[in-house]
């Protein structure tokens, strides 16, 4: 099993181009299966097996979303062995994933968005840094990996676009606003260091998720907002912003990165939610 699991994962990372995130849980899910096998070879795994499996997962009362997460892993996996000639058919390919609750992601209003982006200021380096970042994050919409991931190269600022690296190591394309582009040349003029990052901690080296994070903490005081924020709704609140201005759901898609546009329909519940508050408040007999 465990010769299987690793010549699966250095599939994915070779075939797939996956990030190190996603084949990791890859192969947490992989391995935490093969203990429950307890030794059981490969081969004699059945639909009863993942059937009894699925039943542990349940008593462990693990959050629905694990454990599609978790069945979704050894459905790619049983389709790769079958694939490879190991097995003669997919045991998994009979689960069902449990249903899942659709959860609307959070966002900012543009006033909250606005004061966040405003806290920093302008007349120091690491203030200088997090200004750039937040105008960047809410100007583009691009996750918090893609832009830590940034090199200064990848940022065209006359042409104001950019060059990420998404899920799978895919490259796109993104337009970035004339602000997000000052705010960026401000923060690199401040700078006298050859890095060729795009943002920098205080040790001079790459930004990390976590930094992103931390420095998201740190304004919310000063920008005075009464919720827990956190880096990705920005990315949230870009796209409802714009679907709020009339733009297209299959732009929004391409802007942010979504293979498929059901992913980026869930923004579409956001502004429909909108309009029922609205429709509320102002009609008479609502």
């Amino acid at each position: 099993m465990k010769t299987h699991i690793a010549k699966f994962i250095a599939h994915l990372e070779d075939e797939k181009n996956y990030s190190e995130h996603t084949l990791l849980n890859y192969r947490l899910d992989l391995e935490e299966f093969d203990f429950f096998l307890n030794g059981v070879e490969v081969r004699s795994v059945d639909y009863p097996t993942l059937r009894r499996y699925l039943a542990e997962l349940r008593v462990r009362e693990l959050k629905p979303r694990s454990v599609a997460r978790k069945l979704s892993s050894l459905r790619s996996f049983f389709r790769y062995l079958q694939r490879e000639g190991v097995l003669d058919k997919n045991p998994a390919a009979l689960l069902l994933t449990p249903k899942l609750d659709k959860t609307l992601p959070h966002f900012l209003s543009e006033g909250e968005t606005i004061k966040l982006i405003e806290a920093p200021g302008d007349d120091a380096g690491a203030d200088l840094r997090d200004k750039a970042i937040f105008e960047t994050l809410y100007s583009t919409g691009i996750r918090v990996s893609e832009l830590v991931g940034m090199d200064i190269s990848d940022a065209d600022l006359i042409g104001n676009i950019i060059k990420v690296y998404g899920k799978g190591k895919k490259e796109r394309i993104v337009p970035i606003g004339n602000k997000a582009t000052a705010a960026i040349q401000a923060y690199l003029d401040s700078r006298t260091d050859k890095v060729l990052a795009l943002f920098l901690n205080k040790a001079g080296g790459r930004l990390s998720d976590r930094s992103v994070r931390n420095i998201i903490n740190k304004h919310i005081a000063r920008a005075a907002i009464q919720q827990k924020v956190h880096p990705h709704m920005l990315r949230h609140s870009f796209a409802t912003h714009l679907l709020d201005h009339g733009a297209d759901l299959r732009s929004v898609q391409e802007l942010l990165g979504h293979v498929n546009l059901s992913t980026t329909q869930i923004y579409t519940h956001l502004t429909t939610e909108k309009l029922k508050s609205v429709y509320d408040k102002a009609h008479p007999r609502a």
